[in-house]
Order: C-alpha cells, then structure tokens, then sequence
C-alpha cells in the first residue's frame, strides 16, 4: 500500500478513535491534565487531539514496516550523527540505547543497524498471539536488527565482551515497571513516577555508555535521531543518577512536543511502595 492510501486510511482511523469511540480517551486527557497543570483546558484538548492524529500516523507506518524497502525507510528515518554512537564502537565499547515511545519509535527498528557500526539489539515483550509475535519480530528484524527479550541482555552482553564485538542495546525506559519495588521512584511530569531500572543496572553491570536518541518529527512519514552521549563512565555516578538523567532528557523532549508521546498507556498505574529506592 503506498502511503498516500495509508495516510488517508489514518485519518479514517481518527475519525473513528478520537470522535466516535473516544479509544482511551479518558486515559489520555487526564495524563496530559497531571502533566501540564499549568496549561488550559483548550490547551488539553488541542494536545489530546494532536495526539491521536500522530497516534493513527504511527498505526499505518508500523503497517508499512511490513513492505517497506531498505532505501526508502532509510530516506525516511535518518541518524543525524551516527559519530556520537560509532566512537563507542571504535573504543572497542557496546552501549546502551535508551529512549521512550516518541515519535515514530517502531522505525527505530528497520532504520538504526544499518547506520551505526554496532549490531543492534532491541529488547521487546512478546505478544500472547504467537503467530502475531513471529510476524512483528520479523518485520523489525528484517534488516539486520535482532529482537531479544529481557533474559537475554545479560548473556548478550557478556558474550560481546568476551568476543570483543560490541552490540548496542536498544531500550525503552518509559513502560510502567510491572514490579514497583524494582523501578527507580522520582518525579516525572509533574507526577511521583516509577522508572524501569534495567538501563542503569545494565550499565553499570557491564560498564557500558548510556546513549539517549531524541527522535524529531520533521514531516508526515519522515524523522530524524540525534544521539547524546549521557554517561560515559557509569561506574562513577550515584545511584539513581543514571535513571534520573535518561528519565529528563525524554521529558524535555516530551515538554517541547508533547503530542508525540503515547499518551494512551496507562503509565502512572502503580504507586510508589514504603521501601522505594534502595541502593541494590
């Protein structure tokens, strides 16, 4: 399908999320309203709008991601500065690249081995339809990415060392920790938030940069990834500083656009328990 068909068909699918069933309507508006309290009503629902109309945007491209060919999701998801990572890779170091379901995070996966020297790893949670599972990992495998789930990134890393070929490790940090006593607890929009650990614990275990990709949305169908290098050294920070520092830098960006963000996910469901943060 070209993409003239499929943005046609997403704003169909905006009709019907966003005007006739109202798809988590409830969820959206009152997570924008915590965030931004300092913002109007209006102000609210131009973001819940715009939201959904980048959400049925996001819907169709990951339906692309299917078909898509190599050169033409190249020419639409561009790394800026693939030196920021590549120097990591040069120094013989595998990295960790953090980020958040910004933008069109789903491109991250088609687009990324190929412009950076590290193999890329990203972690994922499978889905309970097997056949779907199989489908979606390859779809996003398909041009050279490896999809792994949660268990395997220690092994990963240790074989990397061991074999002297470093891997870049993609991961979301803003999914809503299942266990509330393992995430990290701090402020997040406006709200008290339980961050995912994993980021910083890995870091530190294996000695690894953290790297943040700051997706922008340039225009319908086309992105761009600027890389920051966050921590180079993490065996000299505090504990909580590295989850702190990746956790800011996706609110900055969130802050700036905040329409691009998926607002849908239920993200402050879990309360922050009597023993949260101590140092493990």
């Amino acid at each position: 399908m070209p993409f003239w068909y499929l943005y046609g068909l997403a704003n169909v699918l905006f009709f019907f999320l966003y005007r006739v069933l109202g798809y988590r309507k409830e969820v959206v508006i009152s997570n924008i309203k915590r965030s931004f309290p300092e913002k109007s009503d209006a102000e609210h629902k131009h973001i819940c709008k715009q939201f959904y109309k980048h959400l049925t945007r996001i819907i169709v491209e990951s339906i692309k991601t299917f078909s898509i060919s190599e050169k033409n999701v190249l020419e639409r998801f561009v790394v800026k500065n693939p030196e920021e990572v590549n120097r990591h890779f040069d120094a013989g170091r595998s990295v960790i690249l953090a980020g958040g379901h910004y933008c069109n995070w789903e491109w991250v996966a088609v687009a990324l081995d190929q412009q950076i020297k590290h193999a890329a790893k990203a972690v994922y949670f499978p889905l309970k339809n097997s056949f779907l599972n199989e489908k979606m990992k390859a779809s996003r495998s398909k041009f050279g990415l490896e999809m792994i789930i949660g268990k395997q990134v220690r092994p990963v890393f240790t074989e990397a060392k061991q074999n002297k070929q470093p891997v870049a490790m993609i991961l979301a940090t803003d999914q809503s920790p299942s266990n509330p006593n393992n995430a990290y607890w701090m402020e997040f929009l406006n709200q008290d938030t339980g961050v995912l650990f994993g980021t910083e614990k890995y870091a530190k275990e294996f000695n690894v940069p953290v790297v943040f990709g700051s997706i922008q949305y340039i225009k319908k169908g086309y992105y761009e990834v600027t890389f920051k290098t966050l921590v180079e050294d993490p065996s000299q920070l505090a504990y909580g500083e590295i989850t702190e520092r990746h956790t800011k830098e996706l609110e900055n960006a969130i802050i700036e656009k905040p329409e691009f963000w998926l607002w849908s996910h239920k993200r402050w469901k879990k309360k922050r328990p009597e023993n949260a943060n101590q140092p493990r």
